[in-house]
């Protein structure tokens, strides 16, 4: 037979559309040609596909050889399809069988000697050939993300003449075997009780982690606000096994899933604060995620925020509210989750020093406000809680303390908190919109009155009012309530720190 077809997938953000390779062979000059829209790395698979044809025992074939990547209008990048493309030129050749490659997918490159090399984004085509019923094959180093898949049918052979042997039958493959690892225990993350003192900003964190609220930490240098962020991986339940494979996906898209042991916890990132804005939202010629997708499902940690540039900031705004990105470009667009939580630390002032009891600070009021102002009013908006973590003159007592607690006392009280919250809702208080505020979240006479009372005081906008009533909810929740009172929204003001500090200079300067 002459003609020959196999299945291969593309990578298009998070999707994997099928790609089908057809391959025609005719007399004529020797000649290799490839049509498609194959991009340069595809296109120099002709040189690698016909070594390991070679060195794997077979024969290429001395006739014009055609391969068609369809659909034609669709860009195809990367090494992925080299595995196909040589199994679909043997088969045409009548080498090996051609009525068994459509069965199943293969996603592999190819090394000159015929063995065979992991690509990127080998968990998004797994799922994708399991919904269209085909089985996978791919390369070993590509199997403990594909384990990660249950009910799929795939083999990770090492080389090219293992996959031939398979499907003619004489060397049959096992199947990779699902096998996810077990949730990595809460005791590998830092434990909360190696902060001593700072029990409001600990608080704020407990608050934090409950509800899936954004925070912001301020105070002076080396008052614990980086060593509270690592910790909070650690007050956060396991996800769910479907929740996993969702942010599993991401990594794998960019080839950061190297090992599959944590991935039950939600993922942490912190970016450098020279980060540029496509590093932060993703971007490229071909689109990548970037932070705010690898953390999806996860928490984002920007230290030193006022330090990263003003445009990288503001590019977080859309991401903060719909929860996910869209990269277009002229050819191809992309759209990638970012369900992310945001934790922030800064420095009151340029110096760090400001309201610091060692009056070190001599920044004037004028940098001071010009620093402050790096951070936009509507990314602090989007910012639930803003909490002061100053410098503690008596935290040598702490170290002592026996009734600092751990994490995985605090986990719990997370755990069950935000067990309320879906039981109730199903999604967290961060999440709620208005009508789910209005239903979930309902006001007692006194807690209305706070409410409206601060509204006019400190001149907050109507998010920064709803965003209000889901911490009192979460606040609720932790302490086992339905009600939210007077007392949990008296603490949610209390954890504005911006708000009212910004009322204060208006008061005092006027506008």
């Amino acid at each position: 037979m002459s003609l020959a077809v196999a299945y291969a997938r593309a990578q298009l953000g998070l999707a994997a559309p099928l790609v089908v390779i057809e391959t025609h062979l005719t007399p004529g000059l020797p000649a290799l040609n490839m049509v498609g829209l194959a991009e340069a790395a595809v296109r120099e698979s002709k040189e690698r596909v016909r070594s390991a044809i070679l060195n794997a025992g077979f024969e290429f074939p001395c006739r014009r050889i055609t391969i068609n990547l369809a659909p034609a209008d669709l860009p195809k990048e990367g090494t992925r399809f080299d595995l196909a493309i040589a199994l679909s030129i043997l088969a045409a050749s009548g080498q090996i069988r051609a009525d068994v490659l459509p069965a199943s997918e293969y996603l592999a490159e190819l090394a000159l000697t015929g063995a065979l090399r992991p690509v990127k984004g080998i968990l998004a085509a797994a799922l994708a050939a399991h919904g269209a019923g085909r089985a996978i094959f791919c390369a070993s180093g590509n199997a403990q993300e594909i384990s990660l898949c249950e009910d799929l049918l795939a083999h990770a052979p090492t080389n090219l003449r293992e996959v031939c042997d398979h499907l003619e039958g004489k060397a049959l493959l096992a199947p990779i075997p699902h096998t996810p690892p077990l949730p990595t225990a809460a005791t590998n993350h830092p434990d909360l009780a190696d902060v001593r003192g700072q029990f409001a900003a600990r608080r704020a964190l407990e608050i934090a982690a409950a509800g899936g609220h954004n925070l912001l930490m301020v105070g002076p240098p080396g008052t614990g606000k980086t060593m509270l962020a690592m910790r909070l991986p650690g007050l956060l339940p396991p996800l769910s096994p479907a929740a996993a494979l969702e942010a599993a996906v991401v990594r794998s898209v960019n080839g950061s899933l190297a090992g599959t042991t944590d991935w039950r916890q939600p993922p942490f990132r912190s970016p450098h604060h020279t980060a540029s804005a496509a590093a932060l939202i993703g971007g490229g010629s071909v689109p990548r995620p970037g932070e705010v997708s690898l953390a999806h499902l996860g928490v984002l940690f920007l230290d030193e925020l006022p330090e990263f540039s003003r445009h990288v900031l503001e590019v977080l705004r859309e991401p903060l509210e719909s929860r996910c990105v869209t990269i277009s470009r002229a050819s191809r667009q992309a759209t990638f989750p970012a369900d992310f939580q945001l934790v922030a630390a800064m420095n009151p002032c340029p110096c760090g020093y400001a309201g610091d009891l060692s009056g070190r600070c001599q920044c004037s009021p004028v940098r001071i406000a010009r620093y402050l102002e790096r951070v936009s009013g509507p990314l602090l908006d989007r910012i639930d809680i803003q909490v002061e973590v100053p410098r503690e003159t008596d935290w040598l007592q702490h170290a002592a303390d026996e009734r600092l607690e751990s994490s995985a006392v605090v986990s719990a009280r997370v755990t069950e908190a935000r067990r309320r919250q879906l039981a109730r809702q199903g999604c967290l208080n961060a999440r709620l919109g208005a009508s789910g505020i209005s239903t979930h979240a309902p006001l007692g006479r006194e807690a209305a009155a706070l409410l409206e009372q601060a509204f006019a005081r400190f001149r907050i906008s109507p998010r920064v009012y709803h965003r209000l009533l889901r911490m009192a909810r979460t606040i609720a929740d932790l302490a086992g309530v339905e009600q939210v009172s007077a007392g949990d929204v008296a603490e949610a003001l209390g954890l504005r720190r911006m708000d009212r500090q910004q009322a204060e200079r208006q008061m005092l300067y006027g506008g």
